[in-house]
């Protein structure tokens, strides 16, 4: 059963890297794998247990994934420290728009609100 929760989470990653580099899109190809493994889970209707066993542990190591990153840190430090203006501005700008829109769209799905102060 594990297998098949691995082989899913695989196959929507590769399905999204071929479409990706096919079609010449501008977005990774995990994240169109996601996307394909949320639709095939919308379809089904729930998230199967072996899916989320095989889920919940890759989020309980995911901090192993930050190891890379940090290598990239250290590795370029010089550049780091030369464009640190650029990568701060970035950072705090990436930031402001993604809670921006993030509430934006919460707002908009969220019902409207029904308390004292309403009607």
């Amino acid at each position: 059963m594990l297998l098949g929760a691995v082989t899913l989470l695989l196959a929507c990653q590769l399905a999204g890297e071929i479409l990706t580099r096919l079609l010449d899109l501008p977005v990774p190809g995990p994240v169109l794998g996601m996307v394909f493994l949320f639709l095939i889970l919308c379809v089904r209707g729930r998230v199967p247990e072996p899916v989320e066993r095989v889920t919940g542990t890759l989020l309980d190591h995911l901090s192993l994934l930050f190891v890379p990153a940090g290598v990239g840190v250290v590795r370029y430090a010089q550049r780091i420290e030369q464009e640190w203006l650029a990568i701060t501005v970035s950072l705090i700008g990436g930031t402001v728009v993604a809670l921006a829109v993030t509430a934006w769209v919460a707002q908009r799905l969220m019902p409207p609100h029904r308390g004292k102060d309403a009607g």
